[in-house]
């Protein structure tokens, strides 16, 4: 509703009043409150709402609904101290630093429904002052009971003497104080150093900044904090003059108050969800990104943009956000695009509109220090971040339920735009097939979750956390990978343009998504229905496995588990790319679960048949054995007719047919024999993911051994390819070569072939030695140290300790403390384990040091207990998915018990992860019986091989 302009002044005199009474001093002299409403488009009722309650609470822990927030005025000022200052005249350092800040919050919103009560979230604020102002009849109403609901709610409750009317507005007033979080979420202050180590300079220095996603804007300001409810925000932040800040949007103006402070105020943004508000108070500097109409800035520490380290974000990422305009044909909505590199973050990084945040080894690359693999990670962040910008900022998911329509999305099409601007990583097809990887680890269970969930299923705090995994991920950019590829991308891009243009500034459910693409097809000549297709793959768990018999073209398929127990009837719309030895590539549908028969699937004169060509599908495919033998001959005597993706998954199939005993475990392993004449990535990087299972399964039993010696026989080859390169420290020039050079690396030294460990101790002592040159190539060095640490003692361990508490460089801390891990003594595993305490350690590093001592055989119990020792604050800082680093490993009926018997422990906890301790039990029982089955083969087939089977390993580099 439009309000006149007399009624505006009237406003904002009330309203310049109430900031005064609320914010003594600085903070109440400076806010001056801004009224817009003539600006400002009604916003329709959210479609997910519950029935009001005109009192009480509602029975879930959503919001009711009753109110539209339309804009915000939100005032901070952060006290801390981006210094400790020192005395010169008695040379101490002054214990000045404050986790203190404040605010003050007006939200005007707009009632859809008649209400005596006003609920929103707070948690962790204490309000000093609330006022309520009819912008109808410009009369204050009267507040009389205020209530914080402690608990998953985080309801802050205001009830009222007069009933709200549907259709006027309202403006609420909130003055509040909070405290900085070191726990990554809210609003946090963050710690580095700056200068040289070891000299005085090396100060600490502090900044703020916030990381709202899920749940956590509301730590900030009081807010309605859900997805859907979108408002305008015009942000003011009060900061120390000797910092700069930022925001989403860019700066209006910035002036000086004293000597202390300043304030900053920013542009009013478009309409967005609190989680994807952002802010910064720091003394960093940065770089431009060139962009023809957008000003993109890297921020981070003046020494790593004096050194340029942030020079290869500046040149992709100006390149990206291009890439998704030309793509989507939107622009950018801004002027301004920042993003800020946090050495300590707890996060990879957060695409907050128009300020993105990033942990400085996600953003900021070193010549010569940076591997390979961190510097495509770094690119591959970016793109993720910036696909972002349109899918969840742009147009967001109306409830965490369907996350995957944000996230899903940022992960698929990263590997477009990096396909971009960095071609020779060939990233498209590799990754895709490591998100299929990842996904089917955790789709394979009765205990998996569709893609879209049920609202009414994902409510609290911790069940909101739980739909960031690996379906939300990795399924969710396999599923889009499969629609485009049955679509074209020309259908598919087009459908996405139409998409984000009806719903920009808006909300979604996945019908919104099926209705535009379909149209696309439509306008094609095309036929698809695709919601009937896509919901078959988006609200059932699981995926499905094809059986293939290319004797008589019969196929079928059915629901694929590693739990033999679980019974389904669910079946798929599944399309499958296939080809023979001769034929051309065809599609063929199969949409029942009744055997049908297909020409395309029948073998003409003995030619192997191969379906899911360059994987698409996200879907496993069994053949009949004479099918299997074929195409196993066929890979042993020239794999090259095979593409090199479909050679990864023949392996990834194996296997997981194996682990279903749907075929025998042999299978899975004869699968694999052809490696040792192979040397492109994909079929190593899929042996290494699924033999990994096998050792976690056997590594503590007499079948690692003679394993073992089968491994260092098929990874020799590998290794030796390489080996002239590794024993001169040096990479082939080829991206994709690189990576292959490094898994040979990992599986020749994580399986003690003898050449791997002598290189790697040999280069470790030279470091050792002189530790001021290491010589170690940036891509060889991860492995390596935890080769050289495996191998060595606590002289070792010391060294690599020193090396990490001296480095301010990210990625080489993040290099050694992977390494530390690494260790075979028990006693040192266990100091690591306490090292994590420290409340620095425990906050930014604890969850990865705790996750790598888990996968180290030698530190797994130590582990385990760890973590039931200290659950409730290993749970509180970093989710449930810690469970599954433990976990992963269970196979006996002991470790079943346990399992269950921690779960009782805290069945009364409402924060418990229960699905994922769901998960955990499920996959265990799978074990179990896996191992009891399979033990005495796998133990037979790995006596049964020859050194020199198959010939000797002859694999040699051109």
């Amino acid at each position: 509703m439009a309000i006149k302009s007399s009624t505006s002044k009237t406003i904002a005199i009330v309203f310049v009043v109430l900031t005064f009474s609320a914010i003594a001093g600085i903070v109440g002299l400076l806010i001056v409150y801004k009224t817009k409403i003539s600006k400002l488009n009604p916003m329709p009722r959210p479609t997910y709402t519950t029935p009001t309650y005109p009192t009480g609470l509602p029975p879930d822990y959503r919001l009711p609904g009753n109110f539209v927030p339309e804009s915000y005025e939100v005032n901070l000022q952060p006290h801390f101290y981006s210094r400790i200052i020192e005395d010169v005249n008695v040379n101490v350092t002054s214990p000045n630093q404050t986790m203190l800040f404040t605010g003050n919050c007006t939200v005007h919103i707009r009632c859809v429904q008649n209400t005596r009560t006003i609920l929103l979230h707070s948690n962790n604020l204490t309000l000093s002052e609330t006022k309520l102002l009819n912008r109808n009849t410009n009369e204050m109403i009267t507040i009389t009971r205020t209530e914080h609901h402690e608990g998953l709610s985080d309801f802050l409750e205001l009830q009222l003497d007069d009933v709200l009317k549907e259709g006027e507005n309202y403006s609420l007033f909130m003055a509040f104080r909070g405290e900085t979080a070191d726990s990554g979420t809210g609003l946090i202050l963050s710690q580095y150093k700056e200068g040289v180590p070891g000299e005085r300079d090396n100060a600490e220095r502090f900044l703020v900044v916030t990381q709202m996603e899920p749940t956590n804007a509301r730590r900030v300001f009081p807010c309605f904090d859900e997805p859907e409810m979108k408002a305008e925000f015009n942000v003011t932040i009060i900061h120390r003059r000797d910092t700069i800040a930022l925001a989403n949007w860019g700066m209006s103006e910035s002036t000086v108050i004293d000597d202390e402070w300043k304030f900053t105020r920013f542009h009013t943004t478009k309409k967005m969800s609190t989680y994807l508000l952002a802010f910064s108070v720091s003394e960093f500097r940065s770089v431009l990104s060139s962009h023809e109409r957008v000003k993109v800035q890297i921020y981070a520490r003046p020494e790593a943009i004096a050194a340029g380290h942030a020079d290869y974000a500046a040149n992709i990422t100006g390149r990206i956000l291009k890439f998704f305009e030309d793509r989507f044909e939107i622009d950018f909505p801004q002027k301004k695009f920042d993003q800020i590199a946090i050495q300590q973050f707890s996060t990879a990084a957060m695409e907050n509109w128009g300020l993105v945040t990033y942990g400085e080894s996600f953003l900021l690359y070193q010549e010569g220090v940076t591997s390979s693999m961190n510097k495509e990670a770094i690119a591959y962040t970016i793109a993720h971040e910036v696909a972002h910008q349109w899918f969840g900022n742009l147009v967001t998911m109306k409830w965490w339920s369907e996350t995957w329509l944000k996230e899903g999305f940022a992960t698929y099409m990263s590997f477009l735009a990096v396909n971009e601007v960095e071609p020779e990583f060939h990233i498209y097809d590799r990754c895709e097939l490591a998100d299929i990887y990842m996904a089917f680890e955790e789709d394979t269970l009765a205990a998996s979750h569709p893609l879209s969930m049920k609202p009414d299923d994902v409510q609290t705090r911790g069940e909101i956390h739980n739909m960031y995994d690996g379906i939300t991920y990795n399924k969710g950019a396999a599923v889009l990978r499969m629609l485009e590829d049955l679509l074209s991308d020309r259908v598919f891009t087009d459908g996405l343009k139409m998409y984000l243009k009806a719903f920009q500034y808006g909300s979604t459910v996945r019908q919104d998504l099926w209705d535009y693409l379909e149209k696309a097809v439509n306008e094609d000549g095309g036929h698809i229905k695709v919601a009937d297709v896509m919901n078959t793959w988006t609200t059932q768990i699981g995926f499905p496995v094809i059986t293939i018999n290319t004797t008589n073209g019969e196929a079928y398929q059915r629901h694929f588990s590693f739990n033999k127990t679980s019974d389904s009837n669910l079946v798929w719309h599944v399309p499958i790319r296939v080809k023979s030895q001769t034929s051309a590539p065809s599609l063929v549908w199969l949409e029942t679960s009744s055997t049908v028969t297909k020409e395309e699937f029948i073998s003409k004169s003995g030619e192997w048949i191969l379906a899911n060509l360059n994987c698409p599908g996200y879907f496993i495919v069994n053949y009949n054995p004479e099918n299997w033998e074929r195409l196993m001959t066929q890979l042993e005597r020239d794999s090259s007719l095979i593409p090199v993706i479909n050679r990864g998954q023949i392996v990834q199939d194996a296997f997981y047919l194996a682990r279903a005993e749907i075929v025998n475990v042999t299978l899975a392993l004869n699968a694999t024999r052809f490696l040792r004449s192979e040397t492109t990535f994909a079929p190593w990087q899929s042996a290494a993911h699924n033999l990994n299972y096998l050792v976690n399964m056997f590594d503590r039993s007499e079948v690692y051994g003679p394993m073992q010696v089968y491994l260092q026989d098929l990874v020799k080859g590998l290794y030796n390819f390489f080996r002239n390169d590794t024993d001169n420290s040096m990479v082939p020039p080829d991206h994709s070569l690189q990576l292959t050079q490094i898994t040979a690396i990992k599986l020749a030294c994580s399986n003690e072939l003898p050449e791997c460990v002598t290189m790697a101790t040999t280069k470790f002592a030279e470091w050792m030695k002189n530790e001021t040159y290491n010589n170690i190539h940036p891509n060889l060095r991860p492995d390596i140290y935890c080769a050289a640490l495996a191998a060595g003692g606590s002289v070792e361990w010391d060294f690599t300790l020193k090396r990490f508490q001296a480095t301010t460089d990210p990625l080489e801390k993040s290099d050694l403390q992977e390494a530390l891990a690494c260790t075979k003594k028990i006693w040192l595993l266990n100091r690591y384990l306490q090292y994590t305490l420290d409340p620095e350690v425990f906050v930014m590093d604890g969850d990865y040091i705790f996750t790598a001592i888990a996968s180290n055989a030698a530190g797994h119990a130590l582990a385990w207990n760890f973590l039931r020792a200290h659950w409730t604050e290993m749970n509180e800082q970093f989710g449930g998915y810690l469970l599954d680093a433990v976990a992963n490993r269970f196979s006996t009926e002991f470790e079943l018990e346990e399992l269950r018997r921690f779960q009782m422990d805290h069945k009364d906890d409402p924060d418990f992860p229960d699905m994922t301790v769901e998960q955990a039990i499920e996959q265990t029982q799978v074990n179990i019986l896996w191992v009891e089955q399979n033990k005495q083969s796998l133990l037979e087939w790995f006596q049964n091989q020859s050194h020199n089977d198959n010939g000797n390993n002859n694999t040699t580099k051109p």
